[in-house]
């Protein structure tokens, strides 16, 4: 995935954005409640507890992430294919008139349908490119979306038992200080593969 890091930063974002609502705009008077009408135990008990995830790690170390990238990288090496194949069977048809042109052998007729056959061909390929490259975003959005959504719910279901206020993760240049002791990384790391890695999907059919 070329656009990789975008993406998971975007991921990120959207997390945490949905963390912040969840504490602030769920909590009332003492403290907040769900749609289950459960109390949010942090706002309850005004503890702030916070931790941290390094979003490289996690895109580097999940193996779904990898299949991901594996099948993005795969079906993008076959559009290109594709597209060459295509390509190359017009330039050689272009030589082949060309040819005819420069031995002095191409009718006027000829030369009317090689111009239409050639446009033809040309516009095949553009054509065929954008629904490639289209059916390419969809595949890909909709596979980066499955990544998203299975990192929320394990930040969710992980958080259960722990009670954190904010979970977020660490990027370069947006904290300037982190305290290691909260990385929770290879949690995070090691419970995404158990929940959502690719052998266990295989396992599970």
């Amino acid at each position: 995935m070329k656009n990789g890091l975008l993406i998971w930063n975007v991921v990120l974002t959207l997390l945490t954005g949905y963390l912040l609502i969840s504490h602030f705009g769920g909590k009332s008077g003492k403290g907040g409640t769900g749609k289950n009408g459960k109390v949010d135990t942090a706002a309850h008990s005004g503890q702030f507890r916070i931790a941290y995830f390094e979003m490289d790690s996690v895109a580097n170390n999940f193996d779904m992430v990898k299949q991901v990238k594996n099948e993005l990288a795969k079906k993008e090496s076959e559009n290109t294919a594709e597209i060459e194949r295509m390509a190359k069977e017009l330039q050689q048809r272009y030589n082949y008139y060309q040819k005819k042109q420069q031995d002095g052998t191409l009718t006027q007729q000829e030369s009317e349908t090689a111009s239409a056959e050639i446009k033809k061909m040309d516009d095949d390929i553009k054509m065929r490119k954008q629904t490639l490259d289209q059916d390419y975003f969809d595949v890909k959005t909709r596979r980066e979306n499955e990544v998203k959504k299975n990192i929320e719910a394990f930040i969710k279901k992980y958080n259960e038992s722990r009670n954190y206020t904010y979970i977020m993760s660490y990027e370069p240049g947006l904290f300037y200080y982190r305290d290691t002791a909260l990385n929770i990384t290879s949690d995070v790391v090691k419970g995404l593969n158990q929940e959502y890695g690719p052998a266990k999907k295989k396992d599970d059919k």
